[in-house]
């Protein structure tokens, strides 16, 4: 079975293609104020557990040989776990690298 080509994350130079079934996800910005106007800190703000995929892997092997597909696409928003990321820069830009699994839902 094959996959669909995805386009890959270009990070100045830098391609970035996941293995199996692992996905690149570009956090959103966390807030810069509270919802009474007060501007909060770096070190006080919750990293957000939502971004958007920005690369993803071929799919996750079968017993068979074949490649399962993944439901997740580039550009899909997501809401992820918190503690699942492993945080990589490129060139740098955040990134977190993560197993499709580690998704909780795509936001539409």
């Amino acid at each position: 079975m094959s996959t669909a080509t995805k386009p890959k994350k270009k990070a100045g130079g830098v391609k970035l293609q996941p293995l199996g079934d692992r996905v690149v996800v570009e956090r959103e910005e966390s807030e810069e104020k509270t919802a009474g106007g007060i501007v909060l800190p770096d070190t006080a703000k919750d990293k957000p557990s939502r971004g958007t995929v920005v690369a993803i892997g071929d799919g996750r092997l079968l017993d068979d040989g074949s490649r399962g597909k993944l439901q997740v696409k580039v550009g899909d928003k997501v809401l992820f776990t918190s503690y699942a990321p492993e945080a990589i820069t490129v060139n740098d830009q955040e990134l977190l690298l993560m197993r499709e699994e580690d998704i909780l839902a795509v936001i539409e």
